[in-house]
């Protein structure tokens, strides 16, 4: 018997009798479980509850919701195998990046317990004008209210965190759409904290479509805020509908990783292995566009397709696989009609390229060009494509040729060029020696241009779902 799920709304766990949404392992197609599907009135009935729990969630001290934080961390480490094999039979990723994300999640929390007894406000210097003389002002940060949180299915648990995290951080409540695809790790995750003492009402979970449960949630006016993870069309969409809302979007890339002359291509070629491929390169901040100096182009080729060469692709449960499948036919052959469309344009396939069943091989592309879809769009498949350039002020130009603004890689030994390359890289973050792919969870991270609008990161998201309350005294 296939399992069916409920959903936690209200601090109950409802919905096993509502008509239900097949989730779906990618690997082989077998249905993992069965979720109830949200309709309108559960949305708003999930909004009430949340609007409920935020007064709980406000008057809760600091070093409770600290506590709480904290213990679902440790319960993440104490399920992370289950929680793996959540991640991997529902997302189809990899075990060993799917135990890494349980790691990641169980550290966000971490950091989120810290943070919660950290955020304060500041004193603000009165006198520094004549007319307040006498006066002292201070300000201190309030939470926000309920919170949206919209999320996708490549980080089905972490990304999750990463809004629930610092918006309970913060004394907010929220309502939780997860993919469609993916819900299960989010359950999970309700569970854990239920677990842990979270107030009724502070999380609810709904689950559908975006036309039923997404726009819902970003039209509603009880909402202060919807945080999204997604596609940049999707992310203007909502932008246009929220209203006076506030919003963060954290949108596509196209990443690129620049290999300088001086740099170091060993590094640089495994690096750009575990960048380029994890998750089936369905990640926003994967290698995309390496653009290699003319002089160590054939050097790191060479090597990046021989590294390349040895990832195992297959079952995502297999301890030794690299690469698993993508997370829906319709995505594979999207990224296969890519691929050809590359090829009859002139480009050429130096390494895989070959669909087994519902995984893509690893694929290398030389002689692209910049206007390819494999280039100049987001693939969010494991596609990578090698350019050669001459000087660095070229491939500056090349790396920024882009409507995509996440995170990029520079490699080099020359601290000039290295500051060069982060004050003329229009990106959120700029990697030296390492790929963009690198992020830790309380680190600021975010992008520019149309990768999207605001930061993640458990401090810089709390600043994002707080006001500022401003205090002054007349003495």
């Amino acid at each position: 018997m296939v399992k069916r799920y409920k959903v936690l709304v209200g601090g109950e766990w409802v919905g096993e009798d509502r008509p239900g949404i097949e989730v779906i392992n990618p690997y082989d197609g077998s249905v993992v479980g069965v979720v109830p599907e949200a309709t309108a009135n559960d949305v708003d009935r999930a909004i009430e509850s949340a609007r409920k729990g935020f007064a709980e969630m406000a008057a809760l001290p600091a070093c409770r919701r600290a506590e709480i934080l904290a213990r679902v961390s440790d319960f993440i480490v104490r399920d992370r195998e289950e929680i793996a094999e959540i991640i991997a039979r529902e997302a189809g990723k990899s075990w060993k990046y799917a135990l890494s994300e349980a790691d990641r999640s169980a550290e966000t929390f971490r950091f989120a317990s810290f943070e919660a007894c950290n955020a304060h406000g500041e004193l603000v210097p009165m006198d520094a004008s004549p007319v307040s003389v006498g006066r002292f002002g201070y300000h201190i940060r309030t939470p926000i209210g309920v919170i949206g949180a919209i999320t996708p299915f490549n980080f089905p648990l972490n990304l999750v965190v990463h809004k629930v995290a610092p918006a309970i951080a913060a004394g907010n409540a929220l309502v939780l759409k997860p993919a469609t695809k993916t819900p299960l790790s989010s359950i999970k995750l309700a569970s854990l904290l239920a677990e842990a003492g979270l107030p009724a009402g502070a999380l609810n979970i709904v689950i559908g479509s975006g036309k039923t449960v997404g726009n819902r949630l970003v039209e509603d006016e009880r909402l202060a805020m919807i945080t999204f993870t997604g596609s940049p069309p999707v992310g203007g969409e909502i932008k246009a509908r929220s209203g006076l809302k506030r919003v963060t979007l954290e949108l596509g890339s196209n990443s690129p990783t620049i290999i300088e002359e001086d740099g170091d291509v060993d590094a640089a070629v495994s690096r750009c292995v575990v960048g380029s491929f994890a998750n089936s390169d369905q990640v926003c901040i994967s290698v995309q566009r390496i653009y290699v100096h003319h002089r160590r182009y054939q050097e790191f080729l060479g090597k990046f397709v021989t590294s390349t060469r040895l990832l195992k692709v297959g079952d995502p449960m297999d301890r030794e696989c690299d690469i698993g499948p993508m997370i829906s036919r319709v995505e594979l052959e999207r990224a296969v009609s890519w691929l050809e469309e590359a090829k009859g344009l002139g480009a050429n396939i130096e390494a895989g390229g070959q669909v087994i069943g519902n995984c893509l091989e690893p694929t290398i592309l030389s002689g692209v060009t910049p206007d390819m879809k494999v280039v100049c769009s987001e693939v969010f498949a494991p596609i990578v494509s090698v350019l050669p350039y001459d000087t660095f002020e070229q491939a500056l130009d090349m790396a920024d040729d882009s409507v995509y603004g996440l995170q990029a890689g520079v490699y080099t030994r020359d601290i000039n060029k290295a500051f060069q390359a982060i004050k003329r890289l229009d990106v959120g973050g700029v990697i030296i020696n390492d790929i963009p792919t690198f992020r830790v969870d309380h680190m600021p991270y975010g992008g520019n241009k149309q990768s999207g609008l605001g930061r993640e990161g458990v401090k810089y998201a709390m600043k994002e779902m707080t006001n500022i309350k401003m205090v002054c005294i007349n003495l």
